[in-house]
């Protein structure tokens, strides 16, 4: 199966699994997803995640959800950067995510981070998605 927007995939069927009560999710595994995904964990919004590796090459990453009383940590993921309309922002133009109650998850010449860690850092970057 082609997919266009491998990090549109992941945050969808993250996503999904919260709407369904799962536990666990299974993605494709990539770099950028993983980078993320540690992102993801760093900042408190997912448990964790293990890689898979099979014999035809191919990688998947488990993805293990957090709940909080019942309810998903997760309230809102969405993709904000897409490939057909980049978004990107500087430093001084980087806006808060609910106020600072979310982030927005950045890749920068730095690498992949929070726009709280972008700030810190002094770096600017591609806007990959917002998590609240």
């Amino acid at each position: 199966m082609n997919i266009n927007d491998p990090i549109g995939d992941m945050i969808t069927r993250i996503r999904n699994a919260h709407l369904r009560g799962k536990d666990t999710v299974d993605s494709p595994s990539s770099n950028l997803r993983i980078n993320i995904l540690e992102v993801l964990k760093d900042e408190g919004f997912i448990r964790g995640f293990s890689t898979t590796d099979y014999e035809n090459g191919k990688s998947e990453v488990q993805i293990d959800l957090k709940y909080h009383e019942g309810e998903p940590v997760i309230r809102e993921i969405t993709r904000v950067s897409k490939p057909g309309r980049r978004v990107y922002s500087s430093v001084s133009g980087m806006n808060l995510v609910r106020n600072g109650l979310g982030i927005s998850i950045l890749s920068t010449p730095k690498g992949v981070m929070s726009d709280k860690s972008a700030r810190n850092n002094n770096v600017g970057g591609e806007v990959l998605c917002t998590v609240f």
